[in-house]
């Protein structure tokens, strides 16, 4: 069996108040704000999966940081954003509180706005739809996965961080907003206008298809990997078996992820044994989220993917596929984004 290692990234999401817990202040205390960045420089230090932290002297980084104006807390913020900048890693970021607050709604089930998931490509740094949401308006307007966003509203993207981007496109009911476009085969770009619109989450469809009078085949067609997709999928499996499938196909196409707990519970729902994931430290050491249960069906199992298939979906979709539980059919993926 061929194992796949992920590299989890690093989301410091951090509150408006951090308990040190156990850290030694020198002799001179430290004010609050300075107690924040040393924290967040402890958190980096303790996890980063590379130990020369891309060949930067990682405390002296700590050491130039804390000497800072730290006067507010926005100051503080600009600080760690600078600290981690050094690490040139896209994975390793600093969420505020409103930015963490804001990844809590994309995983709850509803949101506003246009209905895109997004990434910084690494290859091009450009912004790059991984894919839209069913239904949304961006997918209404014929929004396609690896679309360039060139600009929000006539702001160049390149001058946006990835949260700000998403905050741009969010917004109330009702409201426009325009996206500059860039296709690949397409010389020029193109300014589509969306409205905002509320978004359901509602991130499983199923049906019972007839491949022919003697199989039955039970179609799960998974959008995302929110909060309520586990609990969806076993639901929709256990309906299917009741109405006699006798083999399944699971869509994750244009499938951008989600909650990586999510991925790993619906891997169980399949699976009765075997390493779903694991995950390497700097020291080597194993983390690994195994299947040890009884599977809801053993019935034959497709799985399709695209380019739009990406992080907890390629997740499930390699472990599926390397515990010979099932086939890949489709594009090469995403590339975890």
């Amino acid at each position: 069996m061929h194992r796949r290692v992920f590299q989890i990234a690093i989301l410091l999401c951090l509150q408006v108040v951090l308990v040190l817990g156990g850290w030694a202040q020198p002799a001179a205390a430290l004010t609050q704000e300075q107690q924040l960045l040393s924290e967040a420089w402890r958190i980096v230090n303790r996890s980063y999966v590379d130990d020369s932290f891309n060949s930067q002297n990682w405390w002296s980084i700590r050491q130039k940081a804390v000497k800072q104006p730290l006067n507010d807390r926005q100051q503080t913020y600009t600080a760690i954003q600078g600290m981690l900048a050094n690490l040139d890693d896209p994975f390793t970021r600093l969420l505020k509180p409103e930015q963490y607050r804001s990844l809590q709604v994309n995983t709850s089930g509803e949101l506003t706005g246009v209905g895109l998931q997004i990434a910084i490509d690494p290859q091009t740094n450009t912004l790059t739809v991984v894919a839209p949401l069913a239904g949304s308006p961006a997918d209404k307007a014929g929004i396609q996965p690896l679309d360039r966003i060139l600009k929000i509203d006539g702001t160049p993207t390149s001058e946006l961080s990835l949260d700000e981007a998403a905050t741009r496109m969010r917004g109330r009911i009702g409201t426009a907003v325009t996206l500059t476009l860039g296709r690949e085969g397409r010389d020029a770009a193109e300014d589509i206008e969306l409205v905002r619109d509320r978004i359901a989450l509602n991130p499983v469809y199923a049906e019972l298809q007839s491949a022919s009078e003697n199989l039955p085949v039970g179609y799960i067609r998974l959008s995302q990997f929110s909060a309520n997709a586990t609990e969806e999928v076993a639901h929709a499996i256990d309906r299917l078996e009741k109405q006699g499938a006798a083999a399944y196909i699971l869509d994750l196409r244009n499938n951008p992820g989600g909650l990586l707990q999510a991925g790993i519970e619906i891997a169980r729902l399949w699976l009765d044994s075997g390493t779903i994931v694991y995950t390497v430290n700097r020291q080597g050491i194993l983390g690994s989220f195994e299947a040890s249960g009884q599977a809801l069906t053993n019935d034959p199992l497709i799985v399709l993917v695209n380019k739009g298939t990406a992080s907890a979906s390629e997740i499930l979709a390699g472990a599926l596929q390397d515990n010979g539980r099932a086939q890949l059919v489709g594009e090469k993926t995403f590339g975890k984004g």
